[in-house]
């Protein structure tokens, strides 16, 4: 570990850089792995999470007024770590999500069985549209990673369905792919 409070210069920034980089995605991801329920993979990320912290702090306190350029690394590499870590996130996309879709009753009976054939439940409800219009409601919960299939199908069907996504926390019952 002293090697690091005795490094200066180039070297010690692109560590800096590196490591606060792999710290905050670590933490970002931890916290949506503690908000979707998954304890035990949080806690693991937790554990990896400050004991990066702990070293790159300390590096950066170290001799600090002789080397302020270590705090501007270190704030860059936070600024890059919440983009990453949120990028990352995106691409595992931990969890589960709902949708629900407000399209015309013709539509809505095809796009039920669209998304059927592809192994997704639908719970369709009828609904009325501002002018009176019958509308059919559908609902899918799926794991997000699934998102941008499902969405895809919607559009195919009906470029004008009307679409709202959101996170779930749990699911009790029902299908799910």
């Amino acid at each position: 570990m002293d090697f690091l409070f005795n490094l200066t210069g180039p070297t010690l920034y692109i560590i800096i850089f590196c490591a606060k980089i792999i710290e905050v995605s670590v933490s970002t991801i931890r916290l949506v792995l503690i908000n979707k329920g998954e304890r035990v993979k949080g806690a693991i990320l937790g554990l990896i999470e400050i004991m990066i912290w702990l070293i790159v702090v300390s590096s950066v306190l170290n001799n600090i007024t002789e080397d302020p350029i270590k705090v501007f690394v270190y704030a860059i590499a936070f600024a890059m770590g919440n983009f990453i870590g949120v990028t990352i996130e995106s691409k595992i996309a931990v969890g589960l999500a709902s949708i629900q879709v407000v399209v015309g009753e013709e539509t809505g009976e095809i796009l039920a069985e669209i998304l059927r054939d592809e192994s997704y439940g639908v719970t369709i409800i009828d609904g009325r549209g501002r002018d009176d219009s019958k509308k059919i409601l559908l609902f899918i919960q799926l794991k997000r990673k699934k998102i941008p299939e499902v969405v895809k199908l919607i559009k195919q069907t009906d470029p004008n369905a009307y679409m709202t996504v959101n996170d779930i926390k749990s699911m009790l019952g029902g299908y799910l792919k």
